[in-house]
C-alpha cells in the first residue's frame, strides 16, 4: 500500500556524493510522500515513487515541481524501480508481487514476471539489459531468495548464502551482484554487505559493522558506493527511523568519504540513485517540523 506523510512531516529530495559534505535539498514537499529517487540516463530528471505511481522531477528546474508518469495497465507500484540501460524504459514491481516494463513517455505496461505464485521484488537490471535480478518471496515467513530472469525467458534461483537478503543489483562491469545479506549473523536482521560473482557463487562480505546495512549501490563509474544504515537490532528496513547513508570508495568500503545523518529509512535510497557522471546521488528524508 503506498505509504503517505504523518502530520507535520516533509519529504525531502537531495543531492549528495563524494565531494559533498553537506546535501543540498533539491525539491521539498509536504503534500507527497516520494521515494527512492532514480537518475535518468540523459541527467535531465530525477524518476521517484509516490502515492502508487512513478514521477518525474526535472533536476534543473526542480521548482516546477512533480509530474506524473502517465502508465495504462499498470497496478500501484512499490519503490522497487529500476531504469533500463536503453534510457527509454523503466521496470517497476507493483503491488501485485510483479514486474513491469514500461516507456518513460508512459502509456501500456507489459509484465515481464511469470505467474509462479511468488512476490517478485524487483532490484538490478544487468547492464546490457538483458536480465533483471529480483528477490523471490513464497511467504513473508520465510527467507528471500536471489533469482535472475532474462527479459522474456525463465527464471533462476543463485546460490548466494543463506539468511534472508535484499537490493541485489549489478556492478557496472556485469561481474557482480551486489546485496546486502543475514548470512553473516545468527542475530535476526542483521543485514550486512556482500557481493557474489554473476551466475552465483561464495559471498565476499563488503563490510562489517554493528549497524543493520542495506541496499549498496555502485556509480556508474564504478568509482564510488553508498549504503544505508539502520541502527543495530533493527529488523528489515522501516521507516521513519534515524538513520546513516554512508557513501564509500568502491574499492573500500570499509571508511566513509562521507556520512549524512537523516530521518528515514524506507523509501531513502532502495533504489541505484547515482548521476549518470558519478558525481552525485539522490536519496530522500522524512524530517518532521
Amino acid at each position: 500500500m503506498p505509504r503517505h506523510l504523518a502530520p507535520s512531516q516533509h519529504c525531502q529530495v537531495l543531492l549528495g556524493g563524494p565531494d559533498i559534505a553537506v546535501p543540498r535539498v533539491l525539491f521539498e514537499t509536504s503534500d507527497l510522500l516520494l521515494e527512492a529517487p532514480n537518475w535518468s540516463l540523459d541527467g535531465t530528471s530525477l524518476l521517484l515513487n509516490g502515492d502508487g505511481h512513478l514521477w518525474r522531477l526535472a533536476v534543473h528546474a526542480p521548482e516546477a515541481g512533480v509530474h506524473r508518469v502517465e502508465f495504462v495497465g499498470l497496478p500501484p507500484l512499490n519503490n522497487d524501480h529500476v531504469l533500463h540501460p536503453d534510457g527509454r524504459h523503466v521496470l517497476m514491481t507493483a503491488d501485485d508481487g510483479h514486474v513491469y516494463r514500461g516507456d518513460l513517455s508512459g502509456g501500456p505496461v507489459e509484465r515481464i514476471t511469470v505467474e509462479d505464485g511468488n512476490w517478485h521484488f524487483l532490484h538490478g537490471v544487468s547492464p546490457d539489459g538483458s536480465r533483471i535480478a529480483y528477490v523471490e518471496i513464497s511467504t513473508f515467513d520465510e527467507p528471500g531468495h536471489l533469482v535472475v530472469q532474462p527479459v522474456g525467458g525463465a527464471p533462476r534461483r543463485l546460490d548466494a548464502g543463506t539468511g534472508h537478503l535484499d537490493g541485489p543489483e549489478w556492478s557496472p562491469d556485469g561481474r557482480w551482484i551486489l546485496l546486502n545479506t543475514e548470512a553473516f549473523s545468527s542475530v535476526p536482521g542483521h543485514a550486512q554487505l556482500a557481493r557474489v560473482p554473476d551466475g552465483g557463487g561464495p559471498l565476499e562480505r563488503l563490510v562489517v559493522s554493528d549497524t543493520v546495512d542495506w541496499f549498496p549501490h555502485l556509480s556508474p563509474d564504478g568509482r564510488h558506493g553508498n549504503y544505508l544504515s539502520f541502527p543495530p537490532g533493527t529488523l528489515g528496513h522501516p521507516a521513519d527511523l534515524d538513520v546513516v547513508v554512508h557513501v564509500v570508495a568502491a574499492d573500500d568500503w570499509t571508511a566513509s568519504v562521507q556520512r549524512y545523518a537523516v530521518p528515514g529509512g524506507q523509501g531513502t535510497t532502495n533504489v541505484n540513485g547515482w548521476a549518470p557522471d558519478g558525481s552525485q546521488f539522490a536519496f530522500i528524508a522524512y524530517p518532521t517540523a
